[in-house]
């Protein structure tokens, strides 16, 4: 998730509202925006949409903040898994097998030890303990070793899925034609039927070692992809029509759960065959088409416009990652003990988090040891 510096090449007879500008821009845009998703996400999940978080302020299930998360679930992890397969390759190419995993190991694999081992144990606490015994209750957790994965379940994931991509051997690719949409079509609903498979192993909310692996399949898929896609440049010419009719396929779909999940009695989608299980699993990969054609459209549409700021903003949002989850339920939890509606508290405890997480990060960010990591 470091700062992309390797541009997409505009192709020949690309239109010229989505080429983008020399220091991929957009690339920045979209991880900026990803990571403000993120912290929606998990704010979301803390003032009532279904899911797991570390502190949850109501016990009452809010259908409109579910939803929104669902929505959210199917694209924005797997989207930040097709930039991270497309900026995989240059990288790889330019520093070898051997650095470029001495570098993901550094950069991936130090901050989920660092977050595991002080900063987990700590959200924790910030979620359970008595506000007078936090500190005290954190260090308790940390000397015993509880590790706690959290959120930094992506850069573990990551790092597993670049090491096979170091270890695999590089091709040598000759350039094609962009598919046309109803190739991406059934790639999505072949990606629905492979996570409707494993759920049957493993249900939806069920971990293993810290993964959903109910979700992964939309992750390899689109991990793969994004490496296929650099290698091929297609990320530098995919057609406007074929990118809108995405962006109304996913439209099309988007009512489909929420009909079927009311169309039936007591609904279980975690895992099964039944019609909910089905319908969300395939849901999922179209939402994700739909949403990740869309914010390619919007980002690349944008061109160089603000590049600084959003190239601050990009630069920044790995730290953010990392330490947003104790700033948020740090957060959340005072606006609770103030008594703060959670209609209020919903929009504050996203700006505030946001604010902290980049602000902090980018002071941490002045020592270059720490930039070496994030």
């Amino acid at each position: 998730m470091t700062t992309a510096t390797v541009p997409f090449h505009a192709a020949p007879g690309r239109p010229a509202a989505l080429s983008p500008p020399a220091r991929a821009v957009w690339i920045d845009r979209l991880r900026a925006c990803l990571t403000g998703l993120v912290i929606v996400h998990h704010a979301a999940i803390t003032y009532g949409a279904s899911g797991s978080w570390f502190f949850k302020a109501t016990d009452e299930t809010n259908i409109g903040l579910t939803f929104l998360a669902a929505v959210n679930q199917a694209f924005f992890m797997g989207l930040f898994f097709l930039l991270s397969g497309a900026l995989a390759v240059p990288s790889l190419d330019r520093k070898g097998p051997a650095t470029f995993f001495a570098d993901r190991a550094l950069r991936l694999g130090l901050p989920a030890l660092l977050f595991g081992f002080l900063l987990g144990p700590l959200t924790v606490s910030l979620a359970t303990a008595p506000m007078e015994d936090i500190l005290a209750d954190a260090q308790a957790r940390i000397l015993e070793g509880r590790f706690v994965l959290g959120p930094l379940w992506f850069p573990a994931a990551l790092l597993v899925f670049s090491t096979v991509f170091a270890a695999l051997p590089r091709p040598v690719v000759s350039r094609l034609q962009v598919p046309p949409f109803k190739h991406w079509i059934a790639l999505a609903l072949a990606t629905g039927l492979a996570a409707l498979a494993i759920r049957q192993v493993v249900p939806v909310g069920a971990t293993v070692a810290g993964f959903q692996l109910g979700y992964f399949a939309s992750y390899v898929v689109l991990f793969a992809l994004g490496i296929r896609a650099a290698r091929q440049g297609w990320l530098d010419r995919l057609p406007r029509g074929g990118l809108v009719g995405a962006v109304a396929a996913g439209l099309v779909a988007l009512p489909l759960l929420p009909a079927v999940l009311l169309a039936s009695e007591a609904p279980r989608f975690e895992t099964g065959l039944s019609a909910a299980a089905v319908a969300y699993a395939l849901w999922e990969p179209l939402i994700a088409l739909g949403a990740i054609a869309g914010l390619l459209l919007w980002s690349q549409a944008r061109g160089g416009r603000a590049a600084r700021v959003w190239g601050w903003a990009a630069a920044n949002s790995y730290g953010a990652f990392v330490l947003h989850a104790p700033i948020l339920v740090a957060v959340c939890r005072s606006l609770d003990a103030v008594g703060t509606s959670h209609g209020a508290a919903l929009p504050l405890s996203i700006v505030a988090t946001t604010l902290a997480a980049f602000g902090l990060t980018a002071v941490l960010r002045r020592s270059a040891l720490v930039r070496q990591v994030i």
